[in-house]
């Protein structure tokens, strides 16, 4: 007996219908190609909470009335409104270990695992009940969009802006800074931070246009508008931001940087931020850290296989360096936290210099540089060698003197990570022999270099098998052939080349519509074994891919990202946008 057939019975057993109005429901049902729920609203015979109530019963659910019930915003937002509207399901309730979770189809299976998702993550577990269209309607429109709130909040600008102006008539003075603490703008720069925190946004982008202001949010990478504003409130944003980070509020010739620290649901949140004079206006970035997310493993970060082997067996020693090299924005020191969290003991001293401290790692010194007062990380590394360190992580080599004091720091019995600014691994020796490091030293003391891109990841929620035109399957075939059949083997079970499936995200709400949802790091790491030190060490020879295909098993980015794209991680679209051959 099918779930439909137990409650036609109960509602009979219930004498809401007797045996011939139930066989005058199913035709009429029949008559129109509708449900037979529909037929039993239409024609009186029971009202929508009493069905959703004899429904529960049927699924062996609880059932729940929300109409009339006032949620609280903490609770409603535990699930995004996009997520709501689209699999019709809501939260009204939470505790310390379970969110309560009304749905209106108990069928929905999407929508369940949807909800698992987002609880698991919050270390939480959902209960469900069941609820009626009404009560899904009456708590629907409890949400407060981004684009609401902003409105509001321009609304109450406008308002004040048409007072102040009547003030001004009368001579009124009002300070600028008083201004910047209008309940309206607070709310604006509230609502700016609070919706880009919530997105998984690195940065947030305010930016005067020649009519209006534009907010930017850099989420995985790529930068999206998320909102347009009148030119008008534009410096009262500005300024704003500037109260918050302690910033000159008189000063527009120059630009300037501060930081914000802000308490949001219980994370710690750092707002590093720069303004930036453009012709009339200011434009401001904001960098958002999470103070109390630590660094992903390598395992997370994208790191497998014969790259992965490498870095872990080479880290096991007690001096050398580790170079992790890429551009600004490619994770670069996020991938170091990862390693510095495998060798955080006990027994080690771990010191750092940074610029800035992205992540907080129980157990270690962290050092923030300031070259502003001549704190470089030059003259902080002096320091560091007096604080009887195991491990050093020097932020970035920026110049001759710090590339100088990290490989005598690596010669003299001290373990040394940090990063550099090249496109390729490759490319880390010539950069540091430019720097004057000598090469005999340089071949003596490295012994991992690594280079990497961040590609975002295809959505898990809305993944897809796809076609892609053949021009990009020549590509993927050409690549693949390149790769050790060992490794591709190890990496890509019952890799058939031709067979190759091929994936891409169709867009949902959880994704925004993107189709993609985090990154992924794409890698090569070479392991500066004898042979490789001892051409680095020749100052008549120049280090060559053929020499480390010569002297190891290695893969380089572009292989890396094509195995990713058949392991069905990203696309092919990515692993071109972001790897340059």
């Amino acid at each position: 007996m099918n779930n439909q057939d137990n409650l036609l019975n109960l509602l009979v057993e219930n004498k809401i219908i007797n045996l011939a109005q139930l066989a005058e429901v199913k035709q009429a049902a029949t008559v129109v190609n509708g449900t037979i729920e529909s037929v039993l609203l239409e024609r009186g015979f029971i009202n929508q909470e009493e069905l959703m109530d004899l429904k529960a019963k049927v699924y062996n659910l609880p059932y729940r009335n929300l109409v009339g019930e006032k949620i609280n915003e903490q609770y409603l937002n535990s699930i995004p409104q996009e997520v709501s509207q689209n699999y019709k399901i809501v939260c009204f309730n939470k505790d310390a270990d379970k969110i309560y979770v009304g749905i209106l189809d108990p069928n929905n299976f999407k929508a369940v695992e949807a909800v698992d998702f987002l609880a698991k993550g919050a270390g939480l577990r959902a209960e469900y009940y069941l609820i009626s269209e009404a009560s899904y309607e009456a708590v629907f429109k409890q949400y407060e969009n981004l684009t609401k709130e902003v409105d509001s909040a321009l609304k109450e600008k406008t308002i004040e802006d048409e007072q102040e102006r009547d003030e001004a008539k009368k001579e009124v003075k009002i300070e600028f800074q008083e201004i910047t603490k209008s309940a309206p703008v607070v709310k604006i720069v509230s609502v700016i931070i609070r919706h880009a925190i919530d997105g998984r946004a690195s940065d947030i982008h305010i930016e005067p246009l020649q009519k209006e202001t534009r907010v930017r949010y850099r989420i995985d990478g790529v930068l999206q508008t998320s909102l347009l504003l009148p030119k008008n409130v534009h410096n009262s944003i500005v300024a704003r931001i500037k109260v918050m980070s302690k910033l000159k509020l008189d000063e527009t010739r120059i630009p300037q940087d501060g930081r914000i620290r802000l308490n949001i649901e219980d994370k710690e949140i750092d707002l590093r931020v720069s303004i930036l004079p453009l012709m009339e206006e200011e434009k401001v970035v904001m960098r958002i850290l999470d103070l109390t997310k630590g660094a992903p493993t390598l395992e997370e970060l994208g790191y497998t296989g014969i790259g992965l082997k490498v870095i872990k067996n080479n880290i096991k020693k007690s001096d050398g360096m580790l170079l992790v090299t890429g551009p600004t924005g490619s994770g670069k020191s996020t991938t170091l936290f990862s390693v510095m969290n495998i060798l955080n003991k006990e027994n080690v001293n771990i010191s750092t210099l940074e610029d800035p401290i992205e992540y907080f790692i129980k157990g270690a010194n962290q050092s923030q540089v300031k070259p502003e007062i001549g704190y470089t990380f030059a003259t902080g590394l002096r320091s560091l060698l007096r604080q009887d360190p195991d491990i050093i992580m020097v932020g970035e080599i920026r110049d001759s003197e710090t590339a100088e004091l990290a490989i005598h720091a690596g010669l003299t019995g001290h373990f040394v990570l940090s990063t550099l600014h090249t496109n390729s691994a490759l490319g880390a020796v010539p950069r540091l022999i430019d720097m004057k490091v000598e090469p005999f030293l340089l071949g003596s003391t490295i012994n991992t270099i690594i280079a990497q891109r961040l590609a975002r990841r295809i959505c898990v929620h809305c993944k897809q098998e796809t076609k892609v035109p053949e021009d990009i399957m020549i590509f993927i075939k050409e690549v693949a052939s390149k790769i050790a059949p060992s490794i591709l083997k190890e990496m890509i079970k019952n890799f058939d080349k031709n067979n190759i499936i091929l994936y891409k995200g169709a867009g949902c709400p959880r994704c925004g519509g993107l189709g993609y949802g985090g990154r992924v790091a794409l890698n090569e790491v070479i392991d500066v074994n004898d042979k490789i030190k001892e051409i680095i060490m020749n100052k008549n020879s120049r280090l060559k891919l053929e020499d480390i295909l010569a002297s190891q098993k290695f893969i380089t980015m572009a292989q890396d990202g094509v195995l990713k794209i058949l392991q069905g991680i990203t696309t092919a679209e990515e692993v071109s946008r972001v790897v340059h051959n």
